[in-house]
């Protein structure tokens, strides 16, 4: 599928406005889907939180820390599209 981020800004209570190279946009909210652990403990600080950025060598969203999401997920829970990886089919 692979949808690339274009767009990206905070949109209040670890929620972002995302918008991809096809148009689709939405806002999705990471605070039910992160753990804020490991690489993406400094997130819990919205401050830090705030210095999402895209990156667009990867196409996604991403952390000076260098925490990254991606936008096939992304672009999932934005549309409500599938998510499919190249060895799986649609039955």
């Amino acid at each position: 599928m692979l949808k690339d981020v274009t767009t990206v800004s905070t949109a209040g209570d670890y929620r972002l406005y995302l918008r991809f190279e096809d148009g689709a946009e939405g806002v999705v909210d990471l605070k039910p889907r992160l753990s804020f652990r490991g690489v993406f403990a400094p997130l819990k600080d919205p401050a830090y939180f705030a210095k999402v950025r895209v990156d667009p060598e990867l196409g996604t969203i991403a952390w000076p820390n260098g925490a990254d999401l991606d936008p096939d997920v992304l672009y999932a829970w934005v549309t409500g599209a599938l998510v499919l990886h190249e060895t799986e089919a649609i039955p």
